[in-house]
């Protein structure tokens, strides 16, 4: 293989960001802070000490950091054993791999956390890497876990394709040179994802499954394989 499409986890095959922010909310409480969800909605996707940071003030005791980001992943972790995964994740990156793609999984999850939401998938047989929060030294928006996704399939930078959620999966995938296919299913705005640097933007995993062959993913497929342009789709 000599194609890959490296996915985000959260909120892009696994239905997790309003847990994630009914999590921090009350992380914050416990702590004395009152953090509206709407903020917090628009930070996930950050690793934890940055969406600590984009949240609370600039004066504030850092020395709770480690304490917020400690009850987040415990109160987290309560809905480990029953994680919805999104509208036909699994046989999305099913039909990929039978594509002959690479798929690749590069999230800021690691441990327990990242098995429950790969059993939540159920497709281990269609994933060939994942690059986890221990794998990279910063996270998103930082290109990192794009670049070592990439490293982990073995292919440059413009023979792949990233699928995300958020603006910041948008600009890490963006910042790596890899082509940027975003999903609505997070939560967040088209128009922020595009302006993020979203090729092409679709409602959930099912939705880009059901439209695969006009899609970028098909798109780079063709100039790869040097098919005719409109064989499957358009080129983007």
């Amino acid at each position: 293989m000599d194609r890959a499409v490296v996915f985000d986890v959260d909120g892009t095959l696994v239905d997790t960001n309003h847990l994630h922010v009914t999590a921090w909310w009350e992380a914050f409480r416990q702590a004395g802070h009152d953090v509206m969800m709407h903020d917090i909605h628009r930070a996930v996707g950050l690793p934890g000490h940055d969406l600590i940071a984009r949240l609370l003030p600039d004066g504030r005791d850092t020395g709770q950091d480690d304490g917020i980001s400690a009850a987040h992943k415990t109160l987290y972790a309560t809905y480990a054993d029953r994680l919805p995964a999104l509208p036909d994740a699994g046989r999305l990156l099913r039909t990929l791999a039978e594509r002959g793609w690479t798929v690749v999984l590069a999230t800021s999850a690691s441990g327990g956390e990242l098995a429950a939401l790969r059993r939540a998938i159920d497709a281990d047989d269609a994933i060939t890497a994942t690059a986890g929060a221990d794998d990279v030294s910063e996270g998103k928006p930082a290109p990192e876990p794009v670049e070592r996704a990439l490293e982990l399939a073995g292919v440059p930078a413009d023979r792949a394709v990233f699928v995300g959620d958020t603006v910041w999966d948008m600009k890490a995938a963006t910042r790596a040179g890899v082509l940027a296919v975003a999903l609505r299913c997070g939560g967040i705005p088209q128009d922020d994802l595009e302006e993020a640097g979203a090729a092409a933007v679709y409602q959930d995993p099912a939705d880009l499954l059901a439209r695969l062959d006009g899609s970028p993913v098909a798109g780079l497929e063709q100039r790869l394989e040097g098919a005719p342009m409109g064989t499957r789709g358009p080129s983007y």
